[in-house]
């Protein structure tokens, strides 16, 4: 078991028994590139994770090591600054923003690793910094909210990893709840439960085996041209800040004054906004053809609109299009790679496994990777 293979390197390495953590991947129904638009999002906390063993140390000293890589990252308490290792940043993130908020953040030594995806869109950073944080709050019991904690790992994404991301990934990390969507309205910071009630159905996951290089970039430049959007309706009515204050008749009233691609980017979050609440309906009332319905919309808009889909996600979107017992399908993330989200019967999983990988090889010529995701709880602290 990973858990395992993480509490017995650290007892290697430091000659110690450790506190133990994990915080999990998440999954997004719908509502795609709405939730740094202030809009509305509907993730579930999954069954894969990022798992750490944690002790203080009285050393002065940070001391990592990740399981994953092989690799070490040390450095004292008073040096706390971005690093050449991507991988260290994302705990050192978590660190500045706590010290930067008047927390005095004791040397620890951390092992960590997982089996959550990486670069498959299932957020496998925010699974580390969401179980970062909610480690340190624990052991040095900060007495963050789990909304505080959030709100910490996103700050980290942006200062120490540079990617402007919405809430949704580290919020879903730290508050899911087994069988539980979360409809999260991204302005307010308000949630709603939607229960699963899937019996006769499945969430499985396809990976293209495409890591998202561009995603990053053409991420924040989608932020930018959102953005742009919002400034050329704020000249009109000063009250919006966001594209969650903008209907389509307001950008539609002033679409002249639009470059095509920034109006096509606005009018997707708009869109989208509105499928995630008739989307939570859909699923409250057990309508999961019209849940279906929605997520294949989500994935043209995606694909034609925001231009964040590539050949490989189209193509096993296609594939599902003439399956009967695929209700809904579409690219999950931020795009250009990752996986395919399907929403799949019970009865026929066998059969839609053999069809994708008769159809689908990976850029590199292998099986894709197939994910059947149980919807579990956020990060939790193991009695180990």
């Amino acid at each position: 078991m990973m858990v395992e293979k993480i509490v017995n390197i650290f007892k290697d390495r430091f000659g110690s028994n450790p506190l133990v953590f994990r915080a999990p991947g998440r999954v997004n129904l719908i509502g795609e590139h709405t939730d740094y638009n202030n809009g509305f999002v509907m993730p579930a906390a999954i069954n894969r994770y990022a798992y750490f063993a944690i002790k203080p140390n009285r050393l002065g000293m940070y001391r990592f090591h990740a399981a994953d890589f092989g690799r070490d990252f040390t450095t004292p308490v008073y040096k706390i600054e971005p690093s050449s290792s991507p991988w260290a940043n994302y705990l050192l993130g978590i660190i500045a923003q706590m010290v930067a908020d008047g927390k005095d953040v004791p040397g620890f030594d951390c092992v960590f690793g997982g089996d959550v995806p990486i670069g498959a869109g299932m957020s496998s950073s925010a699974a580390i910094e969401s179980g970062l944080a909610f480690a340190l709050n624990h052991i040095f019991g900060f007495g963050y909210s789990r909304m505080q904690l959030a709100k910490i790992a996103q700050q980290a994404e942006h200062q120490y990893a540079g990617v402007k991301c919405g809430i949704m990934d580290q919020f879903a990390s730290l508050h899911g709840k087994e069988n539980q969507a979360l409809q999260l309205d991204c302005r307010s910071l308000e949630f709603e439960p939607v229960e699963l009630n899937m019996d006769n159905l499945s969430i499985i996951l396809v990976n293209t085996g495409v890591k998202h290089s561009l995603a990053s970039s053409e991420y924040n430049k989608r932020r930018q041209e959102c953005q742009i959007g919002v400034n050329i309706l704020k000249k009109h009515n000063s009250s919006i800040q966001s594209l969650r204050d903008v209907t389509l008749n307001d950008l539609n009233n002033h679409k002249n004054e639009f470059d095509n691609k920034v109006w096509d980017r606005c009018s997707y979050v708009i869109e989208e906004n509105q499928r995630v609440i008739n989307a939570g309906r859909a699923l409250n009332q057990k309508d999961f053809m019209t849940f279906g319905k929605l997520m294949y919309q989500s994935h043209y808009g995606l694909r034609d609109r925001y231009e964040v889909s590539c050949p490989e996600l189209d193509k096993l979107v296609e594939i599902t299009e003439r399956l009967d017992y695929v209700i809904g399908s579409r690219m999950m993330g931020g795009g250009f790679g990752g996986c395919a989200i399907n929403l799949v019967e019970n009865s026929h999983i066998d059969e839609f496994i053999q069809i994708i990988t008769n159809n689908y090889k990976t850029p590199d010529g292998h099986k894709p990777q197939i994910i059947a995701c149980v919807i579990g709880n956020g990060a939790e602290h193991l009695v180990y």
